[in-house]
């Protein structure tokens, strides 16, 4: 009985502590991406955020925490770039790229027992989440505007709205990935 309850209570500090730390990654992303340079797409500092998540959380939690930022603004807390929130904001044409960090987030996810066994494995597999993301958020993108009669080619929606992203999210990337192993060694310390 006594072994049962110590046990218990490791299980649920480490619990809380997942939780904790799952909700503070979700507020990490709402402020990032409230760090915004207007543009078709907003540049924002969200696609950092949510590379630290999946690489300090995992993709679980990390995945969950991008999902729990998105149900927050879905349901209107103003947690998008601009101090947006509301459904109104997803189904927009920029919706598509926000819904596309929780397919970024299922990828890391899939290859993670990869990267766990070879971290080198993790930068292709956080720029494939990328890709991902970029993918899901043009093609949203190109229904919207399609769906308005607009003629967007798939070409200029990439050159609208991918390729002015690939070198910022190429320095988010690479700041994340010399940030988060620093933060998870601190972390792992408390």
């Amino acid at each position: 009985m006594i072994q049962t309850c110590f046990y218990g209570d490791i299980l649920n500090k480490d619990r809380i502590r997942k939780l904790t730390m799952t909700a503070v990654m979700t507020a990490v992303i709402v402020f990032c991406s409230w760090i915004t340079i207007p543009y078709v797409v907003p540049f924002t500092l969200q696609t950092f955020a949510v590379f630290c998540a999946l690489q300090i959380l995992g993709g679980r939690n990390g995945t969950i925490s991008i999902a729990l930022y998105i149900f927050l603004g879905i349901i209107g807390v103003p947690v998008f770039s601009g101090f947006q929130g509301g459904v109104a904001h997803i189904m927009g044409p920029t919706g598509g790229y926000i819904i596309g960090f929780i397919f970024s987030g299922l990828c890391y996810l899939l290859f993670e027992p990869l990267i766990t066994k070879k971290q080198v494995l993790k930068i292709p597999v956080l720029i494939l989440s990328l890709i991902i993301c970029y993918l899901i958020g043009s093609i949203w993108f190109y229904i919207v505007y399609a769906n308005k009669g607009s003629e967007y080619s798939f070409i200029s929606i990439l050159s609208l709205c991918v390729i002015p992203y690939l070198l910022p999210d190429a320095a988010k990337l690479i700041l994340s990935l010399i940030i988060c192993p620093r933060i998870s060694k601190a972390l792992q310390k408390i």
